[in-house]
């Protein structure tokens, strides 16, 4: 068994893989005061609930987003398990050819993802991972990572806006029932879920109109099935595990 843990700004996904199957999926919350122990009893915790031994895992991969917490869950997974543990970064095997100004400001939970779209997914293809913030990827029809946008995350925003605002509530990410809202909670649920669903219909349109062809569209993240439903365009895919299946690909390409 493998667990592959992606450390995002709001949540820990703990993933655990048999082979190519994915046995489960646990979320802690990402807790920047933590000490490894405190990590090392949240994991154990989860592996117990699911009937798992740290005796039965053979290896662990971490991407992080987050460094200050990185090392500490690193720590906790070594002495939990026992083992080495792979953290997505420089000197590690993708297999993917990176083509920014500078690869290594590629985060390593967009470079999962990548890793995951290209050996599943015709290419060429945009990856939108819709977390703490919003990523949309372009890989070309060679398979290249050759750029994409950084937008703030749909949380972020509403987080921002009730809070710089006298009279505005917070809200719940629930659809409205129609799109011209009639009281304030529906008039925000339908600008934020609306709103996002049609920039995401735009700009993959836009990203497909410069990269001069059509492209497999592929959602991820923990707000992609909130969103998604309601874009226009109806070939986007939503993948809530992309990540971690890039992980195990990258897990398998280091294992010695």
């Amino acid at each position: 068994m493998i667990l592959a843990v992606d450390i995002g700004n709001t949540n820990i996904v703990i993933g655990c893989f048999e082979d190519e199957e994915i046995l489960f999926i646990e979320r802690l919350s990402t807790n920047h005061q933590n000490t490894a122990l405190e990590y090392i009893i949240s994991i154990k915790n989860i592996l117990e609930i699911n009937a798992t031994s740290p005796a039965e895992i053979d290896g662990c991969i971490i991407s992080s987003v987050v460094p200050s917490v990185t090392q500490t869950v690193r720590e906790a997974l070594e002495r939990l398990t026992g083992k080495s543990v792979l953290t997505v970064g420089p000197g590690i095997k993708t297999g993917l050819k990176i083509m920014l100004d500078n690869p290594a400001q590629l985060g390593s939970d967009q470079v999962a993802d990548a890793v995951a779209g290209v050996n599943l997914y015709p290419a060429p293809m945009i990856i939108i991972d819709m977390g703490t913030a919003t990523t949309v990827s372009a890989i070309d029809k060679d398979k290249n990572y050759i750029g994409g946008m950084i937008i703030p995350g749909i949380r972020v925003s509403l987080d921002s806006l009730t809070k710089r605002t006298s009279q505005l509530p917070k809200i719940g990410l629930e659809a409205p029932k129609k799109i011209i809202g009639t009281n304030t909670v529906e008039c925000m649920k339908s600008g934020i879920i609306y709103y996002s669903a049609s920039g995401i219909d735009g700009v993959t349109a836009r990203m497909e109109e410069e990269l001069g062809e059509k492209c497999t569209i592929i959602a991820t993240g923990g707000l992609a099935g909130t969103i998604i439903p309601h874009c226009k365009r109806d070939d986007i895919i939503i993948d809530d595990r992309l990540l971690l299946k890039g992980l195990m690909i990258i897990y398998n390409k280091n294992k010695k």
